[in-house]
C-alpha cells in the first residue's frame, strides 16, 4: 500500500503542476474561440480537440484542473475544521456535549445536502460571476459537508478518551495539554489527513452533480465537473478521461490513508 500511496501521490503531483504551470501560460485561453472548428478532432492545434463553441478542450482541461484542485482542498479544509469543532472535541470532552454533537450530526447525515446545494445555489442570481459562483459552491460544500468526517473523527476521540493508555498518563498526573499535543492529536492526525483526501473527490463529483443540472462553476469558468459533462459526447472522450483520472489517483491516496491508520500509543 505504501508504494500505491507513493505512485498515486507522485501521479497528484504531476497533474497539478501541469494545471497549474499550462494554466498560466496566455497561449491556453480556455474562452478563446474557434469559430471555424466548432466539436473538432484531436489535431496539432487543438491537441484535445474542441468542444460544441469551438474552444480547445485542453486549455479548458488545465484550467479546470486548478480550479477543482485549488478549490476542492480548500472547501475541504473549511469542512475538516468543523469537524475537529463538531466531532472530534465533543467526543473528547464527552458527557453532554458529546451526545449533542451526535445529534447534530445525525440531522446533517439525514438530511439529503445534495438537495440542499441545488435549492441554495439556485437561488444565486443568474448573472452571478464565474469566479463567485465557483467560491459560493465550494463553500456550500464545505457547510453541508462535514457531518461524515466528524463523526469518524469524533468516535475516533472518544475511544482515545476512554482508552487505557490515556487512563494511565492521567494517573500519572500527565497535564490535560501535554495529553493533547503527545497523544490525542497523533492519534487523531492520520486519521483526519485521510477523512481529507477521501472528501476532496467527493466534492469534486458533487460539484459535477451540481454542473450536470447548470447550477455549478458558472461558465465560461472551467472545472473538473464541467469537463466530466464532455464524456457524455465520444467526440470529447479525451478531455473527460483526464478529469476522471484525476479523481481516481485522488481516490487511490485516500484509500491508502485510511487503510494505513493505526493507533500510536507511545508518548
Amino acid at each position: 500500500m505504501k508504494a500505491m500511496r507513493r505512485a498515486a501521490m507522485i501521479i497528484f503531483a504531476l497533474i497539478a503542476l501541469s494545471s497549474i504551470a499550462g494554466g498560466l501560460l496566455p497561449w491556453f485561453d480556455y474562452a478563446r474561440q474557434d469559430r471555424e472548428h466548432l466539436n473538432a478532432a484531436a489535431s496539432a492545434d487543438h491537441w484535445l480537440g474542441t468542444d460544441d463553441l469551438g474552444r480547445d478542450r485542453f486549455s479548458r482541461l488545465l484550467h479546470g484542473t486548478r480550479v477543482s484542485l485549488l478549490l476542492a482542498p480548500a472547501a475541504t479544509g473549511m469542512a475538516m475544521l468543523f469537524a475537529l469543532a463538531f466531532g472530534a472535541a465533543p467526543g473528547w470532552i464527552g458527557g453532554f456535549p458529546e451526545r449533542a454533537a451526535k445529534v447534530v450530526i445525525d440531522l446533517f447525515l439525514s438530511v439529503p445536502w445534495l438537495f440542499l446545494l441545488l435549492m441554495v445555489r439556485a437561488m444565486l442570481p443568474l448573472n452571478t460571476s464565474p469566479a463567485v459562483s465557483a467560491v459560493v459552491t465550494f463553500a456550500m460544500l464545505a457547510t453541508l459537508g462535514w457531518a461524515a468526517p466528524a463523526r469518524i473523527l469524533q468516535a475516533r476521540a472518544s475511544r482515545l478518551r476512554q482508552s487505557q493508555f490515556l487512563m494511565l498518563a492521567r494517573g500519572a498526573g500527565i497535564s490535560r495539554w501535554r495529553l493533547l499535543s503527545r497523544h490525542v492529536v497523533p492519534n487523531l492526525r492520520p486519521v483526519l489527513f485521510a477523512q481529507f483526501w477521501i472528501t476532496v473527490p467527493v466534492f469534486i463529483l458533487a460539484e459535477a452533480n451540481l454542473s450536470l443540472l447548470g447550477l455549478g462553476v458558472a461558465e465560461p469558468l472551467p472545472s473538473l465537473g464541467s469537463l466530466l459533462r464532455d464524456m457524455e459526447s465520444i467526440l470529447s472522450l479525451g478531455g473527460g478521461v483526464a478529469p476522471f483520472a484525476a479523481l481516481i489517483v485522488l481516490m487511490l491516496v485516500g484509500g491508502s490513508l485510511q487503510i494505513a491508520v493505526s493507533p500510536r500509543e507511545a508518548c
